[in-house]
């Protein structure tokens, strides 16, 4: 078995153990296995099955981590898109008043899209177009906007009067208890542990146990029917010609997550091999086969997750660490209980408004999960001294990068640092040097910004 597996992810040639590619898709797994708990709640507001939703996004991430695993030999997995799952719920189906059964049509071309340029081998060449400066700067972005999630999700920050952000209460049961989680982590990581973030997970859930912060739920329950939701969507409707502009938001918005991502996470990883990322089609297209099926199964986009990091922050370097993580999302199938554990909410409610009002706002936490993340933000910032920061045409373009991401997203950062280090470079006579994608993306983008 050993030499099968060697033959298939080139364990030896990577310098990695099954025993490490284990503990790191686990460790993936534990750090968004939220998803799975938050997707069907978001997606119901649409009028989905939650039980059929979370069916869909076990077996789609399964999947989509498998292809990614054993076509492109990365161990980074793949599940709904958060952000994305917001804009199908609340914006295609709420505001704009589609069905989900249209909105699920629409994710599904946009996901066809993707398998033909993936087929074409485009997206090898656009990993290569982007400027080293900008790819440092995406994996340092990404360290923020996965920072402030993670402190976020803790309670250690919360929304502010006339600030975007303020400190929480830090004498509060969560807060102590991820602050705990946090401490725990970096103790360990200091002494050099092997699986110091999982470690970490572990010991916030045992502290959250008696703290009354994570409930217990049982082990065994029998997954849930798909049915209601499995080939349900609408191809035909989607092909409205009102729905063009959804499917292309869908396949932008995928297309720049899942690019950024590969960016971010490859880059302090070292699967980066100058200013390529080799497989980078094969990535996309497991990607593409995904939001696929996901869609006939009924769950909106699938995409590369920024917290495949923290599994390979523990050692993991080749695809065999996807394989326990896709068999770790079929498990969850059956054991939803212990994973709701690790992925569960504990909602606190802070007060909203002046005077005398008496109206509160509801914050959701996820204390077992947050201490993870503030943790793997700190390991993403490690690339900010790659930056150029001498030459401004560089540097300027990363900084806008940097600071848009954790304010507005992945997709927003992308686009300033585009559209920027075109503008720079065209006005310092520079232009030649840039690749003519990133002028069009950043043309593209510039039109997105005025139609929206």
């Amino acid at each position: 078995m050993k030499r099968f597996l060697d033959r298939i992810f080139r364990l030896e040639e990577s310098g990695t153990t099954i025993r490490t590619e284990a503990v790191g898709g686990v460790t993936t797994f534990m750090t968004m296995s939220y998803i799975i708990f938050v997707q069907p709640v978001i997606l119901s507001g649409a009028g989905m099955d939650k039980g059929a939703v979370m069916f869909a996004t076990c077996v789609a991430s399964a999947l989509a981590t498998l292809l990614m695993g054993l076509l492109a030999r990365y161990p980074i997995s793949l599940a709904p898109a958060m952000g994305h799952n917001v804009f199908f719920a609340v914006i295609v189906c709420g505001t704009m008043g589609y069905s989900w059964q249209i909105a699920l049509g629409a994710v599904f071309i946009s996901g066809l899209i993707f398998i033909i340029l993936s087929a074409v081998g485009a997206w090898e060449k656009l990993v290569a177009s982007v400027p080293n400066s900008l790819k440092h700067a995406i994996a340092v972005g990404i360290g923020l906007l996965i920072a402030l999630v993670g402190l976020q999700w803790g309670g250690v920050v919360i929304p502010g009067e006339g600030t975007i952000a303020a400190i929480g209460n830090l004498t509060s049961k969560p807060v102590l208890v991820v602050l705990f989680g946090v401490a725990v982590t970096a103790v360990l990581m200091a002494l050099r542990v092997r699986g110091a973030i999982l470690l970490g997970i572990l010991a916030t859930a045992l502290l959250g146990l008696p703290a009354g912060l994570v409930q217990y739920h049982g082990v065994f329950s029998m997954p849930p029917s798909v049915s209601p939701t499995l080939f349900k969507l609408d191809i035909l409707g989607a092909l409205d010609t009102g729905l063009i502009t959804v499917i292309f938001v869908f396949f932008f918005l995928d297309m720049f997550d899942t690019m950024g991502t590969l960016i971010g996470v490859s880059g302090p990883a070292g699967f980066l091999e100058g200013d390529r990322l080799p497989r980078a089609n094969r990535a996309m297209f497991a990607d593409a086969v995904g939001t696929v099926g996901g869609a006939l199964l009924g769950t909106s986009t699938i995409t590369s997750y920024v917290e495949s990091a923290s599994g390979i922050e523990h050692g993991a370097k080749t695809g065999l660490a996807n394989v326990f993580t896709s068999l770790l999302f079929l498990v969850a199938l059956f054991f939803s209980p212990l994973a709701e554990m690790f992925g569960g909410e504990y909602v606190i409610t802070l007060p909203a408004g002046t005077g005398n009002e008496a109206a509160v706002k509801e914050i959701i936490l996820r204390p077992v999960i947050a201490p993870a993340l503030i943790i793997v933000g700190y390991l993403m910032l490690k690339c900010v001294s790659m930056i150029r920061w001498d030459e401004i045409t560089e540097a300027i373009p990363a900084y806008l990068t940097i600071i848009m991401m954790p304010l507005s997203g992945i997709t927003d950062g992308i686009a300033f640092g585009f559209i920027s280090f075109a503008l720079l470079k065209l006005v310092t006579g520079k232009g030649k040097d840039v690749h003519w994608l990133i002028y069009m993306f950043a043309v593209l983008f510039i039109v997105k910004y005025i139609v929206s």
